[in-house]
């Protein structure tokens, strides 16, 4: 028996039962666009059946083409596209499991000249102006999410979901923000929510009772001029009558300056409006948002917070995640960490989403499952996460890696991103990488560092070098001194930093040092205090006010901190889109001075000597730390070339030092664990 009871006890709706209490929530994957798509939703949506979802929720599909999220997104208005919609449905059904399609109309947040919303107007993502809709348009936007939910219906949907939260077209005409209208659907409270209720009993009335209806309300707008609390109640309060039958949670607007979903976001930090919400309604209510573990999810359910979880990006990292929990093997999970690396950065960048941490996410159909018929003795050297990625796969193929690193432990570069605060959840992944190995009895030496003759004398068939890379050493002047620190020397070895400290070099490893230095070392961080991190970024837990926004409160900082670069542009250039931002606020927020176009003239025990283009200075700092890059650590391998003849490859930080991407190195690992 699962010690997690309450995940897998069934939800009766009346006219069809759920197997257990978790959704798998919405996301946009890209696989709605790209060639045989709808092949490749099927395997992707199958595998995650399959791993024990008891409801699936897709990404979302527009009614009609001026909600479409950009112009060849995907829309659901039509007869003839019904059988390919089936492809899904029935891959999902013969796993046991239940499917709802999302109804996603953008609003103004449409990426095309052709968006609808309730007002004028033009939203910060968007390079658009939406134009306001006449109510002719309203009555014919109503329509079509009721054609489309019956037509999901026809194509084997269990139900759909419509998307009334994340500063979309319905959850704009709630807010006085973005609805500005004078006529019946707009002004007062009764007239803003009568498009939302207007339309959830369209699409009852056009797919009869037998049908799951979620509404994904909108809980905290976290905008200025959003929707107050008591708006949110009087809706919630209507829902049942409409014809929902389950409330899901959704947080915050795309536009909003604050994290809701990141990996500083502290596990479960929103948990707290649905349970406010849940003593309000009598329908389910599904909690989002920053669930990542059984653990969490069991102790949400325990507490009557909600009657449900959802979690999207969990299932991309590990389709089997529920079938492992389930076992009570929760520790054999692979645990989304909420870097947003290869998923929403993906979409954002109108790529195929995956995952960082499991790259065959949304890439299904591009893996064989079959055991490899000549196994190999491999030996990985480096134990960082392309060492890892690779040594699992390839013994779940059926061959024989062993592993050397020459330090005391694996991980490689995790064991330095774990340290940063707001990234402890690294420390998943390794915890993840090491029970695999246990399971795969993959042969580990710790503490091993092999050279030319060892390798020559051994009897490996091949060799796979992921040796990871060597902190660059700029050429300055007095670069010796004993004020100058590398950032392992920091961040791994934890060496003594004053309180007044220049960062050479703002790439991502900047970043991560400035965010170590700026924190109390004896504090806990944000994403683990949830205090800390609702003050920081301006959440009202009390929701006195409309949005829930109250004015941030500023953390005292326990460094002062320069973080320099020679070039001109934006510093942290290259973090990712989704989470750049965050970062760049984070050490706004501290006081960190940023300085680009510098010219480092000499370090001394006066501190740091620079030439800027307002002239030259001293930074009197008590230390200088070196973030300036990296090398590939490869020599080994160019060795070994040369004077042997076995197969022998290079992946992750080894083959490519340019701004340290676990992404690309895990992917690399298990590419190749598929070629060999």
């Amino acid at each position: 028996m699962s010690k997690y009871e309450a995940i897998f006890k069934p939800l009766d709706l009346g006219f069809c039962t759920l197997k257990n209490r978790v959704i798998m929530g919405s996301m946009h994957t890209g696989l709605e666009e790209t060639k045989n798509g709808f092949d490749k939703m099927a395997s992707f949506y199958a595998e995650r059946a399959k791993g024990g979802v008891g409801l699936i929720v897709t990404g979302g599909i527009a009614p009609n083409f001026q909600g479409r999220v950009h112009p060849f997104a995907l829309q659901l208005s039509f007869p003839w596209q019904v059988s390919k919609h089936k492809k899904i449905t029935k891959a999902v059904h013969e796993h046991d499991s239940k499917i709802c399609l999302q109804i996603l109309h953008t609003g103004r947040y449409a990426y095309h000249p052709l968006g609808a919303a309730p007002t004028t107007s033009k939203a910060p993502i968007s390079s658009f102006k939406a134009r306001g809709m006449s109510k002719l348009g309203i009555k014919k936007t109503i329509f079509d999410y009721a054609n489309c939910a019956r037509l999901a219906q026809k194509a084997g949907y269990d139900g759909v979901e419509i998307m009334g939260s994340e500063g979309y077209l319905i959850n704009q005409f709630l807010a006085p923000k973005t609805n500005k209208r004078t006529d019946k659907y707009g002004g007062s409270f009764e007239n803003r929510s009568r498009f939302a209720l207007e339309t959830i009993r369209a699409v009852r009335k056009k797919t009869g009772p037998n049908f799951i209806i979620i509404y994904r309300l909108s809980m905290l707008d976290l905008v200025k001029d959003g929707q107050s609390w008591e708006e949110v109640v009087a809706l919630a309060k209507q829902l049942k009558e409409a014809g929902v039958n389950i409330v899901n949670t959704g947080i915050g607007w795309h536009e909003a300056r604050v994290p809701t979903i990141a990996t500083m976001v502290p596990r479960g930090a929103f948990v707290w409006v649905t349970e406010k919400l849940k003593k309000e309604i009598e329908l389910p209510v599904v909690a989002t948002n920053r669930i990542n573990t059984p653990e969490l999810a069991q102790e949400i359910l325990d507490s009557n917070q909600a009657d449900m979880i959802s979690m999207a990006r969990p299932f991309l990292a590990d389709p089997d995640f529920l079938n492992k929990a389930q076992d009570n093997r929760s520790d054999e999970i692979n645990t989304c960490i909420a870097c947003n690396q290869a998923c929403l950065d993906h979409v954002f960048q109108n790529k195929i989403s995956s995952c960082l941490v499991n790259p065959k996410a949304c890439h299904e159909t591009e893996y064989s499952k079959e055991k490899s018929n000549t196994p190999k003795k491999i030996a990985v050297i480096g134990s960082g996460p392309a060492g890892l990625s690779f040594a699992v796969e390839a013994a779940q193929r059926g061959h024989f890696p062993t592993i050397f690193e020459k330090s005391k432990e694996i991980g490689g570069q995790f064991n330095i991103a774990k340290e940063i605060p707001g990234k402890e959840e690294f420390r998943e992944t390794i915890r993840y990488f090491q029970k695999q190995m246990e399971i795969l009895n993959i042969e580990l030496h710790l503490n091993k560092e092999v050279d030319l003759n060892f390798l020559k004398a051994s009897e490996f068939d091949e060799i796979v070098f992921a040796s990871g890379v060597r902190p660059r050493t700029p050429k300055i002047e007095g670069i010796e001194h004993k004020k100058v620190l590398s950032y392992p020397e920091v961040l791994y070895h934890k060496k003594e930093v004053g309180k007044k400290v220049a960062i050479i070099g703002a790439g991502g490893i900047g970043f991560d040092t400035a965010e170590f230095l700026i924190h109390d070392p004896s504090h806990q961080s944000e994403s683990m205090d949830q205090e800390a991190f609702f003050k920081h970024w301006g959440i009202d837990t009390s929701y006195k006010d409309r949005g829930a926004v109250s004015p941030k409160e500023r953390p005292t900082p326990f460094r002062e901190i320069y973080l320099l670069q020679r070039k001109a542009t934006k510093h942290g250039r290259f973090l990712g889109k989704t989470t750049g931002w965050i970062h760049r606020q984070s050490l706004k927020d501290a006081n960190v001075k940023m300085l680009k176009e510098v010219s480092y003239t000499k370090i001394d025990d006066k501190g740091l000597h620079i030439d800027t283009p307002e002239g030259s200075t001293v930074l009197e700092v008590d230390n200088v730390v070196i973030c300036a890059g990296q090398y590939s650590d490869n020599e080994l391998y160019h060795e070994f070339k040369e004077v042997d003849a076995r197969p022998a490859h290079l992946i992750g930080g080894a083959e490519k030092s340019m701004e340290i991407d676990a992404k690309r190195a895990i992917k690399q690992g298990v590419d190749l664990a598929n070629r060999i």
